[in-house]
């Protein structure tokens, strides 16, 4: 009963983290074109700390904020809802609760084999890397095809969708893993020894 409290309590501060984190500057880095999320960073670390359940609970908190940003907060994520709001939601959403959840079995997986020692470190790179994978790959499925991301697709000169998702997240996409690996590695490795 007493860890299911200190994990719903860690949830619960987690979770103020990213509601924090999405609605100031300090989670959505504006750009041209997609904004680069640091969110991923408190998804990640509960991802270590709650385990795959935690993760997906936190990844959805993460996709909700997302998609609340598409009613007037993010002009890309604005006109994605314009082109098609079920396809908007699904690419919002889903991505992030894959995301948390694969880092929590990552992690999982990790911790009990050879590599416990480098399991944080790539637990917190998997989930910005998974983010981005994911979150493309939808963006692709939904909307490769119209002409709002076609006239990026031509502006970045990407002649097929895997050109399109390498130029127009390179750049985001690692930015995004640095961040996550860096900060939410130390900070997963801290409030671990806190724990023991």
């Amino acid at each position: 009963m007493k860890t299911n409290t200190k994990q719903l309590v860690q949830l619960a501060l987690l979770t103020a983290v990213i509601l924090v984190m999405a609605f100031t500057p300090i989670g959505y880095l504006k750009t041209l074109g997609l904004e680069i999320t640091l969110i991923v960073v408190p998804v990640a670390i509960g991802a270590v700390l709650l385990g795959p359940k935690g993760g997906a609970v936190l990844g959805t908190v993460f996709g909700v904020t997302s998609f609340i940003q598409c009613f007037g907060m993010s002009p890309f994520g604005a006109a994605l809802l314009s082109i098609s709001p079920v396809g908007t939601f699904i690419t919002c959403i889903i991505p992030r609760i894959l995301a948390g959840w694969l880092s929590g079995v990552v992690y999982a997986v990790l911790k009990r084999g050879k590599a416990e020692k480098a399991s944080v470190w790539i637990a917190n790179l998997s989930c910005p890397l998974l983010n981005t994978v994911l979150f493309m790959s939808s963006l692709v499925l939904f909307f490769y095809n119209t002409e709002y991301i076609q006239g990026f697709a031509a502006t970045l000169g990407a002649a097929n969708p895997f050109a399109f998702i390498i130029l127009f997240v390179g750049v985001n996409g690692l930015i995004e893993a640095a961040t996550c690996f860096v900060l939410g590695s130390a900070v997963s490795k801290a409030l671990i020894h806190l724990k023991k």
